[in-house]
């Protein structure tokens, strides 16, 4: 079981209210996409992801961008039991998806780069360490089920 602080507990909270879900998410994975062009292998189904303004123009790579960070949301809400939050995710992207876990540690990277741009210099050394806490919980737990 993780331990938070009470400023990491109000920091991320803090983080999630302020967040503008339908740009963040989409902004990050579309990121995601890009920079690690092998990650697109899990979205064969989304049509073309041929280059960076295709992959910015999908709605579908959007609408997904969103999804996983309302996903994070489960999260916020379960910081002292993310294991059994995310078990079932953790599940069927091991067992049906195959996805490759150190993607989601990728992703995780391409979310705090988007927060740290929107947030600008409220996204403290402290508040950057509080968030990345939390997505790595995330990240452990989502790869939970591939150990």
């Amino acid at each position: 079981m993780v331990e938070w602080t009470d400023f990491e507990r109000a920091a991320i909270k803090d983080i999630f209210s302020k967040m503008e879900y339908d740009v963040v998410g989409p902004e990050s994975l579309t990121r995601c996409l890009i920079v690690y062009p092998w990650t697109q292998r899990y979205f064969g189904n989304f049509g073309n992801l041929y280059n960076a303004a295709a992959i910015m123009g999908n709605a579908m790579v959007a609408k997904h961008g969103t999804t996983i960070l309302h996903g994070l949301d489960r999260g916020v809400k379960n910081m002292d039991n993310m294991k059994a939050t995310y078990a079932e995710l953790s599940v069927l992207h091991s067992e049906k998806l195959h996805v490759d876990p150190d993607n989601f540690r990728l992703l995780s990277e391409c979310f705090t780069i988007v927060v740290a741009g929107r947030l600008g210099n409220a996204f403290t050394g402290e508040i950057q360490a509080a968030f990345q806490k939390f997505l790595n919980v995330v990240v452990a737990s989502m790869g939970r089920q591939y150990h």
